[in-house]
């Protein structure tokens, strides 16, 4: 559509301009004055002695032992670190051993045992063989009578011998049978003592080294309560 072109005023313009720049103008010249009229007066301090009782010298040289000090204090708690995590591996190779040789023991024990009860089949095996064959040869034997008794004659003397000979492999079977539970006894106890002394080994081991990290501390914590003593006349640490 239509429209109309104003051509621009440059007076009004530039009026324009100078106002802006004369307003900046008195408001840098405003902001100058307060500046200058709230402008803080002098300070007016009473003189005095600043820096301690100590000299400078004095302040360097407890810096410096201050910092030997805290080296120092690493050092020996990576050392008792190191000390530590040591015997803690040692207790435990010394746990393990100690399970393992408890472990072979029970294997003896079982195989022991099982050849103990593997003997005793065999003699009671043994026994009633042998039991079957003088029955067989009870059954075999005619049957006396009072004459016979009063005459023994050869098959009264192989009853004889067969029934005495019954008894003697009885005896013989009661008497291994015997040997072998005081065997077996004997073993138990001696297993049971060892394994007492053992445990007492492993007790005092455990006391042994208790007392050792509780003297660890105190002295660690004695070298905390009095640090200045490693600085004395005499100290080769």
């Amino acid at each position: 559509g239509p429209y109309v072109l104003v051509t621009p005023n440059g007076t009004r313009r530039k009026q324009l301009q100078q106002s802006k720049l004369s307003f900046a103008e008195k408001e840098l010249d405003d902001l100058e004055r307060w500046k200058k009229e709230h402008r803080p007066g002098p300070i007016t301090l009473v003189p005095q002695r600043l820096g301690g009782n100590e000299s400078e010298a004095q302040v360097r040289q407890n810096q410096q032992m201050i910092l030997m000090q805290s080296k120092y204090q690493k050092k020996h708690k990576r050392e008792e670190y190191v000390k530590a995590k040591k015997a803690a591996e040692e207790a435990e190779i010394l746990n393990k051993k100690a399970i393992q040789r408890e472990k072979a023991e029970r294997l003896e024990v079982k195989k022991r045992q099982e050849e103990m009860q593997r003997r005793e089949m065999f003699l009671e095996d043994q026994k009633y063989k042998t039991n079957e064959v003088l029955n067989r040869l009870d059954m075999d034997l005619p049957k006396s009578d009072s004459c016979q008794i009063a005459n023994p004659g050869p098959e009264s003397t192989a009853w004889k011998r067969s029934h005495a000979y019954k008894q003697a492999l009885q005896e013989d079977e009661n008497r291994r049978l015997e040997e072998m539970k005081q065997e077996q006894q004997r073993k138990a106890e001696l297993m049971e003592f060892k394994q007492k002394q053992e445990e007492e080994a492993r007790t005092r081991a455990h006391q042994k080294e208790q007392r050792r990290v509780n003297n660890a501390f105190l002295d660690r914590l004695q070298n905390k309560t009095q640090p200045d003593n490693i600085y004395q006349p005499g100290y080769t640490g």
